[in-house]
């Protein structure tokens, strides 16, 4: 398949809308968060949901939540950005990912938590009647963009909403994400939340 620029094709979306649009913004961390918010709070209304039962344990877990909590305190946006939590379900990312463990960054297990995480956000759209929904995960040099979105675009046609692409990494998404962690002493995990990832 060619590589699409998911980046420009959001950027012309986001011109062409006559008002301000309701995103549902998915959330992986603070740190990935930052940018992403500096970059559409000028030109849209945002709720982020933040849902990552791959996040384990809980206690890591719920520290990340407060970090993002934290940096919607304290970052000075032109916009209030709204704050959903999903449930909290690490059984439910074990399900499959335990006979996925010896799998890869960017391999079936990742694949298949994306999917789970993009699927509790459309349903989060539906229920907060966002015009789009996307995720914080394509700001990561670790994540593949080019499946994140086809992944996207197969939940919002099944799911009945609208994904919104991006490559929030493009144009120096990741480096100003690393700017703004050390900004608001941002705490920068070493791994996604996975167990399986941080024990590779």
């Amino acid at each position: 398949m060619e590589k699409r620029n998911f980046q420009r094709e959001m950027e012309q979306i986001l011109q062409r809308a006559e008002q301000p649009p309701h995103i549902l913004l998915h959330a992986c961390c603070a740190p990935c968060s930052s940018a992403v918010l500096e970059r559409l709070a000028e030109c849209a209304e945002i709720t982020l949901f933040f849902c990552n039962p791959n996040i384990l344990p809980e206690e890591e877990y719920r520290y990340r939540l407060e970090e993002l909590k934290r940096l919607l305190r304290e970052m000075p946006l032109p916009r209030r950005i709204g704050l959903l939590e999903g449930a909290y379900e690490p059984e439910r990312f074990l399900s499959f990912a335990k006979e996925l463990a010896a799998e890869p960054e960017r391999g079936i297990r990742c694949q298949q938590c994306i999917r789970l995480r993009l699927e509790e956000a459309a349903k989060a759209a539906k229920q907060v009647g966002a015009d789009y929904f996307t995720t914080t995960l394509t700001i990561s040099p670790h994540k593949d963009a080019q499946f994140i979105n086809a992944c996207g675009y197969a939940v919002a046609e099944a799911s009945g909403t609208v994904w919104l692409p991006s490559d929030f990494k493009k144009k120096e998404g990741y480096k100003r994400s690393i700017e703004l962690s050390a900004e608001y002493g941002l705490y920068r995990q070493s791994f996604c939340g996975c167990p399986f990832s941080r024990d590779q």
